[in-house]
């Protein structure tokens, strides 16, 4: 016979693995290292990413520029003529100004991400080719300078790859320029299937209390009522608890939420019939 120290040693190590396992996949989540600029001897334009919005296709951005030597001032650092940061594909800053004996300030902008949020979890998400022209001066001496761009940034719970690709849309130079591509980590996968498990075992558990006991071969408890109640009105929440917080109307609300609620009213219906026959 299964003793009862054995039950709950099974227990815990389930709940070990499980947490164990977890940790090991959130931590082999793919982001994009931000680089150590320190004294370049070129211009950097670094791209972070810092916030993504699925159901409006849209990704957050800080834009860094580190100008190079032959910009700035020696002793002050300051930029010793104007430069502008034209970014690619267009955004909604259109060009970023910097004007001589300034410092080139953190910017934030957007850039659109295509991907279908109705997908989810498995939705993914990827921009155009990114890229950033630097220009140096004023007027008719307006030239480009050379410049390298840098992609990075992390965000929780998200995988984070890009991609060179061999056209460019840049006509500052002829390199390679890149694509990102975003796809949720596989722990939040894992955490999403636990949680959609448990959705699914509600109406399971209460189906069975409602069944058995209308075939009479379980008593009948009118206190199992409140119960009935209690997991109906858990759903929503539950369901909100989904990381990601999918659209309403997704594919997880037509193909579970939805019938884990009327499952769950069936089981209510049974069980008040039941009750209604006890009393006669």
């Amino acid at each position: 016979m299964w003793s009862r120290g054995g039950t709950v040693l099974l227990i815990v190590a389930i709940y070990g693995v499980c947490v164990v396992g977890f940790f090991l996949l959130d931590s082999s989540a793919e982001t994009l290292e931000r680089p150590g600029l320190g004294a370049s001897d070129e211009t950097v334009v670094v791209l972070e990413l810092v916030a993504i919005h699925p159901t409006d296709n849209q990704l957050d951005l800080n834009v860094i520029v580190q100008p190079g030597p032959d910009l700035t001032d020696d002793q002050f650092g300051v930029l010793t003529t104007d430069i502008s940061v034209r970014l690619y594909p267009a955004t909604d800053l259109v060009e970023l100004n910097y004007p001589a004996g300034s410092t080139p300030a953190q910017t934030t902008t957007s850039l659109y991400a295509a991907g279908d949020p109705e997908n989810w979890p498995f939705d993914t998400y990827t921009t155009e080719e990114v890229g950033a022209d630097v220009i140096a001066g004023s007027g008719d001496q307006r030239r480009y300078v050379p410049a390298r761009v840098e992609l990075s940034g992390s965000l929780y719970g998200w995988d984070i790859v890009s991609h060179y690709v061999g056209t460019t849309v840049r006509p500052s130079d002829d390199d390679d320029i890149t694509t990102i591509v975003l796809s949720r980590t596989r722990s939040k996968l894992a955490l999403i299937f636990g949680i959609c498990l448990v959705l699914v075992t509600l109406p399971a558990l209460a189906l069975y209390v409602a069944i058995e006991t209308a075939r009479g071969r379980k008593e009948f408890l009118p206190q199992y009522a409140s119960w009935f109640a209690a997991m109906l009105f858990s759903v929503i929440p539950i369901r909100s608890a989904l990381p990601g917080a999918p659209p309403a109307g997704s594919w997880v609300d037509e193909a579970i939420v939805f019938w884990v609620l009327l499952l769950l009213v069936a089981a209510m219906v049974i069980y008040v019939v039941t009750w209604a026959r006890e009393g006669d």
